[in-house]
């Protein structure tokens, strides 16, 4: 991708940066506010993530400065609104349309977690396609405990992580899973005792290896696939195969497999 149509951005809470090889880093910077999501960050979400694919990009590290990854939703910007009900539907609709286009954007997102991955943060990360977290990494869902409802997906992306019964109870408990529990559950899939951003840039760039056309379909197809009645995501399916397994860019890795040239699974 051309680095230097990243400048066009003009962020001031998000931090955009890519290499040669198509893979960008989006950095959330309110360290001070633990990354908190205020309407800004939300619409800076929205732009950016609204032309990465458009610009090439082959793979993205969504990562956070300071010690936390996201504490959620700004609180004290909720509460000086005095927002309306109708105000913070329409606060939700933006989450929405941030973290859908992440989702169903086409180009794999690798989330670098640490520290808090709270509320509306749990809600971001669970747009990613893959969570990395490390040893100070703790998620919780602590709407209950703040008189507060989730707004910005939670309900579809992390039930849909750790299943409607879990999600209920961190909702009315309070409760916090971290290390090995979070993963077992779904929160992420990899536990790390080094540096997220670097785990998750090498996952990034393995990623970005795959054909494009590839990628695209399993980072929205199979979204929407979940989405839809079992014969029709058949049907889907195979439309999407029909399209990808024929692309061009697939022969030579084809051929390479029929020649036992390629490189062969194993486990490590």
């Amino acid at each position: 991708m051309d680095i230097a149509k990243l400048e066009q951005f003009n962020l001031t809470y998000l931090k955009v940066t890519g290499t040669e090889d198509g893979v960008v880093r989006v950095v959330l910077s309110r360290p001070e506010k633990r990354n908190a999501l205020n309407a800004d960050t939300i619409e800076e979400l929205i732009e950016v993530f609204s032309n990465l694919p458009r610009m090439g990009a082959r793979a993205v590290v969504l990562a956070a400065e300071g010690d936390h990854f996201c504490a959620g939703l700004d609180l004290v910007e909720h509460h000086t609104e005095e927002r309306r009900p109708e105000d913070f539907m329409h606060v939700c609709l933006r989450w929405h349309e941030a973290f859908n286009k992440m989702e169903y954007g086409g180009v794999p997102v690798i989330a670098a977690l640490k520290g808090a991955v709270v509320g509306g943060g749990l809600e971001l990360a669970s747009s990613a396609h893959v969570r990395v977290a490390d040893q100070s990494t703790y998620f919780a869902l602590p709407e209950g405990q703040r008189g507060l409802f989730t707004g910005g997906g939670a309900t579809i992306r992390v039930a849909d992580l750790v299943g409607k019964a879990r999600m209920i109870d961190m909702m009315l408990t309070g409760r916090v899973y971290k290390q090995q529990e979070a993963v077992d559950v779904g929160l992420c899939q990899y536990l790390i005792d080094g540096d997220t951003d670097a785990k998750a840039m090498e996952l990034a760039r393995t990623a970005a290896q795959n054909p494009p056309l590839s990628n695209f379909a399993i980072c929205s197809a199979i979204s929407h696939m979940q989405n839809m009645s079992a014969l029709d995501a058949a049907y889907a399916e195979s439309v999407v195969a029909g399209i990808v397994n024929t692309q061009e860019a697939s022969r030579d890795r084809l051929e390479a497999f029929a020649n036992k040239t390629a490189a062969r699974v194993r486990p490590d």
